[in-house]
């Protein structure tokens, strides 16, 4: 999840901000940002595993928390599938 101490938290913003300065695109844009992020981390099967892990957890907080409600609304609006 996501939550880091609130004294971690402003560098960390500071890149989102240019990321999302730069008009960067969930599209491809942030493929490359990751990968390359990815290839300049120090390597070692842990690290590299634990990467991974987190891009899993990240995918996972986006669709609990951002994509289920979509989802949720859209059944009540349509009705449950039976």
């Amino acid at each position: 999840m996501p939550y880091i101490k609130p004294e971690n938290r402003p560098p960390l913003d500071r890149i989102v901000d240019l990321m999302l300065a730069t008009d960067m695109k969930p599209d491809g844009d942030l493929n490359y940002i990751l990968f390359k992020y990815a290839r300049r981390i120090p390597h070692s099967y842990a690290t590299l595993k634990s990467y991974r892990a987190e891009l899993r957890e990240t995918a996972d907080e986006i669709g609990r928390r951002m994509l289920a409600p979509y989802e949720d609304a859209a059944k009540e609006r349509n009705g449950d599938v039976l």
